[in-house]
């Protein structure tokens, strides 16, 4: 029982939408839907990667303008 709704509705909510729509039309729903999820999926992945090589050259270039700055020092 989830939320309240048992077995046998969810079966019946099941048969209703499959006979609305029928098996051909969900079929091409759910593959729609599954690889609409994995782009947003590669995309998420792919702007972490991003967001962390963005990261590390900024904390390169903070350690290059340090190091700099003590050699001026030094002079």
């Amino acid at each position: 029982m989830i939320a309240g709704i048992s077995i046998w509705q969810l079966l019946i909510i099941l048969v209703i939408v499959v006979a609305i729509f029928g098996t051909k039309k969900l079929r091409n729903i759910g593959g729609d839907l599954g690889s609409a999820v994995k782009d947003f999926k590669d995309a998420v992945q792919e702007g972490e990667e991003e967001g962390q090589q963005q990261i590390s050259s900024k904390t390169k270039a903070k350690d290059d303008s340090t190091t700099t700055i003590n050699e001026e020092d030094k002079a």
